[in-house]
């Protein structure tokens, strides 16, 4: 079974007696940095609680826990900047992040430039792959904050919130079931291709992702840089130039739908209808 990426071997250690992020390193924001896109992902399933990353004690929530799951394809996963998202909103509440075996996805490459400074990873649907992720149990504050993170309420936002459901895509949670489906953001942009029309898969990494965008394009790298670390630098918070990236994409003909298109405004109806969500402003840039 295909792993979680990483920049590296940044996978965290086993959950040992010392849980707090920065033991298990975790602790790394790529809202903060870029480079470390998407974060270092857990080895094992736990509750986000505040710095530590505590033992789950089930790996399934549902309606009577007033949770929803939310399969995490980037930096979602990190437990860093899932810390991070919540606490620019104040929420303090556990998130419980369960690793599990999906069926029927595969993390593709986002066919914009985010504000953070970053490409980010995205959905594909790709039936028969089997990939590692991480189910997201959240409840109606911390889905409200990780929608706004993603631009769903915004017209000119890059993400769409879609019910995922099975046997399209299988998520297993380790406890013996099946989910009855899942939530996943998927780029409104698209995503872009691998040169055969097909879509790419991520490698899990910033510094090559960006060192081989920037190669094969002479007008990207008139934008951005010649390098990852300028390429950063430049694209952070600046919204008209990372929008120049993501027209360029789509000018170059280097995107494709990532086949999960149709999903889009076929969700359940909304679980927290009415609850309260997050203005979306200044601290809460989209990726």
């Amino acid at each position: 079974m295909s792993q979680p990426p990483t920049e590296g071997d940044r996978s965290a250690p086993p959950l040992g007696r010392d849980r707090t992020l920065d033991a298990l390193g975790l602790a790394g924001v790529p809202r903060e940095e870029p480079l470390l896109y998407p974060g270092a992902w857990p080895r094992e399933s736990g509750l986000l609680d505040g710095d530590r990353l505590l033992p789950l004690d089930r790996a399934v929530y549902g309606e009577g826990d007033g949770r929803v799951p939310v399969l995490a394809i980037g930096s979602n996963a990190s437990p860093g900047q899932l810390r991070h998202k919540m606490a620019e909103f104040g929420i303090a509440s556990p998130v419980p992040m369960v690793r599990s075996r999906v069926t029927g996805l595969d993390i593709g490459v986002s066919a914009h430039v985010s504000r953070m400074g970053y490409v980010s990873a995205s959905p594909v649907g790709a039936p028969g792959v089997v990939r590692e992720l991480f189910v997201l149990w959240l409840d109606a504050e911390q889905l409200a904050v990780i929608d706004a993170s993603e631009g769903v309420p915004m017209a000119g936002g890059n993400f769409d919130r879609v019910w995922l459901p099975a046997p399209d895509v299988r998520v297993e949670p380790g406890d013996g079931s099946v989910l009855r489906g899942a939530y996943a953001y998927v780029n409104r942009h698209g995503v872009l291709h691998d040169g055969t029309g097909a879509p790419r898969r991520h490698p899990g990494a910033q510094r090559p992702l960006i060192t081989e965008l920037l190669h094969g394009s002479a007008r990207l790298r008139a934008l951005f840089g010649l390098t990852p670390e300028e390429f950063c630098a430049r694209a952070r918070a600046d919204r008209r130039l990372c929008d120049r990236g993501t027209r360029l994409f789509a000018e170059e003909k280097r995107v494709t739908a990532s086949g999960l298109e149709r999903y889009v405004g076929s969700a359940p109806d909304d679980p927290f209808a009415g609850s309260r969500t997050p203005s979306v402003g200044p601290s809460a840039p989209m990726p």
